[in-house]
């Protein structure tokens, strides 16, 4: 299974590389469109190669989608820290229980009564 995934991320990364080298060429990335820059009086933009312009979003979509998932999920994690902490608190208690059940007597017939 192993040398599956290694051939899987294998050709993902020859596709992206094969796609870098396709997409050299420079474009210029506008901040605003031409009509609303020269209403507000200034145009920012800035010179990449696309590869770079289409990773990025990748990456930026990617980032955005994973920290979107995280927020969402807050609910579910903080549920299973409750229960986590509620499991905790009872054993710790059923443990105290026990031991205060078993003092004062024989520990091999503390053992045997705890185990049957």
């Amino acid at each position: 299974m192993r040398y599956i995934r290694y051939a899987v991320l294998g050709t993902l990364g020859l596709l992206l590389v094969s796609v870098c080298i396709a997409n050299r060429s420079v474009v210029a990335l506008k901040l605003l469109p031409d009509a609303v820059s020269e209403f507000a009086g200034m145009n920012p933009s800035i010179s990449l190669p696309l590869f770079v312009v289409v990773l990025g979003g990748l990456g930026v979509g990617l980032a955005i989608g994973f920290t979107w998932e995280w927020l969402r999920e807050h609910k579910h994690r903080r549920a299973v820290s409750t229960q986590n902490r509620e499991v905790k608190k009872l054993s710790r208690e059923v443990k105290k229980l026990k031991q205060q059940k078993h003092e004062g007597k024989d520990e091999v017939l503390a053992l045997l009564e705890e185990a049957g």
